[in-house]
Formats: structure tokens, sequence, C-alpha cells
């Protein structure tokens, strides 16, 4: 393994790591918040079956939506597709094919392309099921979780695409100039304020570290009228 690559492993991705750690709180909130989740169906939009496999809960069925290719040979109670729900044909038919109890989306809505998409994203969350659960990366914590680099998100787009192609602890290090752009200039944290503004009707939680806010997740654990 890569030097940068064990490193970033040490503090985020790795068994007993940080961000392990950290996860784990995250899916035991999420349990209290649903305490029926063994018994409901969910739409992940952004999902991975490697996350749902690894985690401590387990849903009835979960069907994840993701642009990316799926792996093949998934459970009985994992399906899986390439779809875009901002596209609103999309969402329809996702709609009148799901009868899903639960939207799910981890570090997704921050992905999208704008306010315009973000827009049409939560739109496909009402849409999609009665209940949601809705977590994105908070704009102003310290350290900008995707590149885990301190106040990487308040730095000139120009100086973040030169950074990224050096910081060590990058997933995927950018081969070329244009592949460091794609990286940075897609991901768009959220404040608080815009959280609200897009999920009016929602609690707004706050996932806490060191008593600084790390992420915001938008929750609604009934109907609403």
């Amino acid at each position: 393994m890569a030097p940068s690559r064990a490193l970033r492993n040490k503090f985020v991705d790795a068994p007993g790591s940080l961000g392990e750690k950290l996860r784990t709180a995250r899916w035991e909130r999420f349990r209290r918040c649903f305490p029926g989740i063994e018994n409901m169906s969910v739409v992940d939009l952004g999902g991975t079956a490697e996350m749902w496999l690894r985690a401590p809960v387990r849903a009835k069925h979960v069907h994840l939506i993701n642009l990316e290719a799926h792996p093949a040979g998934l459970p009985d109670w994992i399906t899986a597709e390439n779809a875009d729900v901002t596209d609103p044909e999309t969402a329809a038919a996702l709609s009148a094919d799901g009868g899903y109890d639960l939207v799910f989306s981890n570090s997704t809505i921050e992905h999208v392309g704008g306010h315009s998409q973000r827009r049409r994203f939560v739109a496909a969350v009402e849409r999609l099921a009665p209940l949601h659960w809705i977590q994105t990366p908070y704009r102003y914590f310290p350290v900008e979780p995707h590149f885990v680099a301190p106040g990487f998100q308040f730095l000139p787009l120009a100086a973040r695409a030169r950074l990224v192609r050096r910081w060590p602890l990058v997933h995927s290090r950018p081969d070329s100039p244009e592949s460091a752009m794609d990286a940075v200039v897609n991901i768009e944290l959220l404040t608080r304020a815009e959280m609200r503004y897009l999920f009016p009707r929602s609690e707004l939680l706050s996932e806490r570290v060191l008593g600084v806010p790390k992420s915001l997740i938008a929750v609604r654990t009934r109907p609403a009228r």
C-alpha cells in the first residue's frame, strides 16, 4: 500500500480509524431515528452495496441509485441501478415502481451540481418516500472531509485543483490538471441555512466532533402533513 493511502486509512477508512468510529456512531443514530428499519424498504440515492454490507443495521430491502457501476452478485435484499434522480423522468419512474418507506442518502447532495440540481434532488426525495435521512458534510467544519485537508474548501478553486494533486490524504490522486479540476469543482459543501432552505419541513440534526458540527442531516421520521 502506498504511504499516502496507508495514512488516509489510518485516519478515515480502516477499521478502528476515526472515520470508521464516526460512521458507526452515525448508524446508531440512524437506528434510533428509524427503529423499524428492519421492516422498511429503502431507496438509497448515491449509496453503495459495500456501505450497506458493512453497516451494523439492515433494512428489509435496499434499492441503490447511483451513476457509478454496481458490483455483480448482490444479496437478494439489495437491488441496484444506474440512474440520475435529478432527472424528473427518472424520479417519476422510480416513484411509480417503488413503494419505498424511506429515502436514504449519505454525502451525495453536495455532488449533484449546483442549486438547481439540488432542488431537483430534493424534489426526488420528497416524491420517492414519506420518510428520509439526507446527510451532507457541513461547509464550515475545519477539515474538508473528501480530501481530509484543513481549510481546503475555503481556498480559491485554482489553488484547490493544484493542491489536490499533491495532498497525501486524497482517496484517488488526479493524474492531470483537468482531472484535478473535475475532482474539486464537483463538490459544493452546504451550510445550515442552505439545508434548512432545501428541507424546510424536516428536522435538521448536527453530527459533531469535539463539539464542532461536522455533518448536517435532514431527517423526517413521520410523514409530512
